[in-house]
């Protein structure tokens, strides 16, 4: 019953509450330095993706790359996770950061000169993989670390979330301009000087420090006690196979928008941009919902709606051949999905004690961008098999099954959560006896 007081889409405060965790002068500075950061890492994905069509015309090696990109996710981060718990995670994201842009350096000195090759790039690629296994669990353990108050972590989340689809919207735009006056070179470089910004924030950032365990002896414990703490608690258990589910089959769809706007809208680049940027408006307006949120209460419902929503507009997208219906559907998936994975991220985070954090948001990532090429890469076999339009409408129906059976278990995952949320005092206290999950 004490669950019925709230309601997956309520607790709404006032607008200016939207950008409260930047109340932390501490999550201010990152905020700042990672969206300048955030707008040259997407020009130059942007610029890498032209770069390498533009030398090998080759439509696999696209997809190739990005899988050697994330697929050391799926590998190391298992093992980055139980460092970034017993290391301090501010100095192995700052030594990340630094070493992203040794890697962006390194790139645009190569095009620069013209001397850049596709083995220079698959190297690079692989090297950058590496990088963000180790970055990205350091990067979402964190963001609590980052904030004052604790009950401002959902909103650090969304805000998370806010930056990252702004730079997607803003970056290609400028990167498309340059390339097309200097080339692809110049976006290298200005992502090379875009990391002295997040760089320079998180030297700013002042953390207490911490007692770090550094033997080495102790690490296998300490990951087979991670892999246990993750797998053995139910809710996140079912949070981390969740995004598994979404990373191989509903996530992917997004890799067959090239083919989707020639093959099925017979457009060009513009129908792409169009249907990316309508993905990124949706995207942006369902991470400032999430913004907006005062209360992880009720977060469990936000999945499994926006589950639905999501495997509902990819079976919309597959049966349009107008681009404006297709653009209407990418923007409800593009709210969908980022409300969906904020709201998982937001839930992790807060039923995740703290020194299991690193660990388990080290699934996370390996849940969320270690499978997405994975997913890729099935997305991709099976349309080159029975078609896109196909493709996409078994992604949608895998999806809207995965939400109609976290539905199901969500009254079992309350049971579990109650006594954490009970514990940390965003629930009060309430009688054993009375029952809950019955909404």
């Amino acid at each position: 019953m004490i669950f019925n007081n709230f309601h997956g889409f309520n607790g709404f405060g006032k607008v200016s509450d939207i950008f409260i965790s930047l109340k932390s002068r501490n999550y201010r500075l990152y905020f700042i330095g990672q969206g300048v950061s955030l707008i040259g890492s997407w020009m130059q994905n942007i610029a890498l993706s032209w770069l390498i069509y533009r030398l090998t015309g080759s439509v696999f090696l696209l997809g190739f790359i990005g899988f050697t990109n994330q697929i050391p996710m799926l590998i190391l981060t298992p093992f980055t996770g139980v460092m970034t718990d017993r290391y301090s995670r501010h100095k192995i994201m700052l030594l990340a950061q630094a070493l992203f842009m040794l890697h962006a350096t390194i790139m645009a000195v190569l095009v620069l000169l013209n001397v850049i090759e596709v083995w220079h790039i698959i190297t690079l690629s692989v090297f950058f993989g590496i990088i963000s296994a180790f970055d990205a669990p350091a990067r979402q353990a964190l963001v609590v670390d980052l904030i004052d108050k604790p009950e401002d972590l959902s909103n650090a989340i969304a805000l998370n979330s806010a930056i990252f689809n702004g730079a997607r919207l803003v970056g290609p735009a400028i990167a498309g301009i340059i390339i097309a006056i200097a080339g692809e070179g110049i976006c290298f470089v200005l992502n090379t000087l875009s990391f002295a910004a997040v760089i320079i924030a998180l030297l700013m950032i002042k953390i207490p420090l911490k007692k770090e365990n550094k033997k080495l002896s102790n690490f296998k414990n300490s990951f087979t006690e991670g892999l246990q703490y993750t797998f053995r608690t139910l809710p996140i258990r079912t949070l981390i196979i969740l995004l598994a589910i979404l990373s191989l089959f509903g996530v992917p769809f997004i890799v067959l928008l090239p083919a989707y706007a020639k093959e099925i809208l017979h457009g060009g680049a513009d129908t792409l941009g169009y249907l990316m940027s309508g993905l990124g408006a949706g995207a942006l307006l369902g991470a400032l919902y999430m913004a907006a949120r005062k209360s992880v209460i009720g977060l469990d419902k936000v999945i499994y709606l926006n589950l639905l929503l999501l495997g509902i507009s990819i079976i919309l997208a597959s049966l349009s051949n107008n681009i404006h219906f297709s653009l209407v559907s990418l923007f409800l998936a593009g709210i969908s999905m980022i409300l969906t994975l904020a709201a998982i991220n937001t839930m992790l985070q807060t039923l995740t004690e703290e020194t299991m954090r690193g660990r388990v948001m080290s699934f996370y990532a390996m849940a969320l961008m270690g499978l997405f090429p994975v997913g890729n890469l099935i997305s991709g076999s099976i349309a080159s098999g029975i078609g896109i339009t196909y493709t996409l409408i078994i992604g949608g129906i895998i999806t809207i099954i995965s939400g109609i059976i976290f539905a199901i278990r969500i009254p079992v995952l309350r049971k579990y959560m109650q006594p954490i949320y009970i514990e940390k005092g965003i629930l009060p206290e309430v009688k054993d006896n009375i029952p809950i999950g019955n909404k």
